[in-house]
């Protein structure tokens, strides 16, 4: 059995701003199920795959998903669409939930409800992203829960979230940051004054290099690269590599380092050194 195919349990009571209140009252008129009643519908979901079962499952609960779902109402969405999206989340869990776990349905759904809030809140609260990892999503909602509560952070209240996070400071505040952000549109409003500066990111991330001139100075450089190349190929096997290992790479070479590898003398690292790079200037001046 699928999440899609408890959708008509929620039949008659589609949800949208307009009639919100409307589908409250329906939904708390609903009788909440004992627990005796809600372990044999349970058990006949789970045995009989019995959709009705399932309807009354999620429907004697959909209050609960109202209640929760205001717990969210600070991150300036709609109401309608965080209950709709805990109504997925109790779905979900009526789908997995069995009467051998000995609990009530509405304690079983609560991660699942609340699972599927967050996703819609970290996709909806910002145009960009601002929690992609399982810690940052930790992250967002405790400080977004400490903000509403302190305002600010001291230092302290810093390293007791990192610790209970289990993750550095420095993220702890980086998040705090983003927080504090906002969205902003990218071109200036449309009935501006031109003549007062923009601050919108299209004023200041516009490209002015001309593409003639980037695509010479890319020639160039290839160009360059293939001469510097053709020149090295002129050099014996050693003083490619002391050449290689002193310029050209990231982890470079002293010239004792490798007059330990070569067992010569630093001094003569040094002229091998002078003198392949005269080889190569030669070559590549040809």
């Amino acid at each position: 059995m699928t999440t899609t195919a408890l959708i008509p349990a929620l039949q008659g009571t589609s949800l949208s701003t307009g009639n919100l209140e409307s589908y409250i009252r329906q939904i708390n008129s609903i009788p909440v199920l004992s627990a005796e009643e809600e372990r044999e519908l349970a058990v006949r979901l789970q045995e009989q795959n019995d959709l009705a079962a399932a309807q009354k499952l999620i429907m004697s609960n959909l209050r609960f998903v109202v209640k929760i779902a205001r717990g969210y109402s600070g991150y300036g969405l709609p109401l309608a669409d965080l209950i709709q999206e805990g109504n997925i989340g109790l779905m979900k869990a009526v789908k997995r939930f069995s009467a051998s776990h000995e609990v009530r349905l509405i304690s079983y759904a609560v991660h699942w409800i609340k699972s599927e809030i967050h996703e819609f809140v970290l996709r909806n609260w910002r145009i960009v992203k601002i929690a992609t990892t399982k810690p940052q999503r930790k992250l967002f909602f405790k400080l977004r829960s400490s903000k509403n509560r302190l305002g600010w952070f001291s230092n302290e209240e810093v390293q007791d979230v990192a610790e209970t996070l289990g993750v550095k400071p420095e993220t702890v505040l980086e998040m705090e940051s983003r927080l504090s952000g906002s969205d902003i549109t990218f071109d200036a409003p449309v009935n501006d004054n031109d003549d007062e500066p923009h601050f919108t990111p299209a004023a200041y991330l516009s490209d002015e290099s001309d593409p003639s001139q980037q695509l010479e100075q890319d020639d160039s450089r290839a160009q360059e690269l293939g001469l510097m190349t053709d020149s090295l190929n002129t050099l014996d096997e050693r003083s490619q590599n002391i050449i290689r290992r002193r310029w050209l790479s990231d982890d470079k070479a002293t010239l004792h380092e490798l007059a330990d590898e070569y067992q010569v003398s630093a001094e003569r690292i040094r002229q091998i050194e002078k003198n392949a790079l005269n080889k190569m200037r030669v070559a590549f001046e040809a």
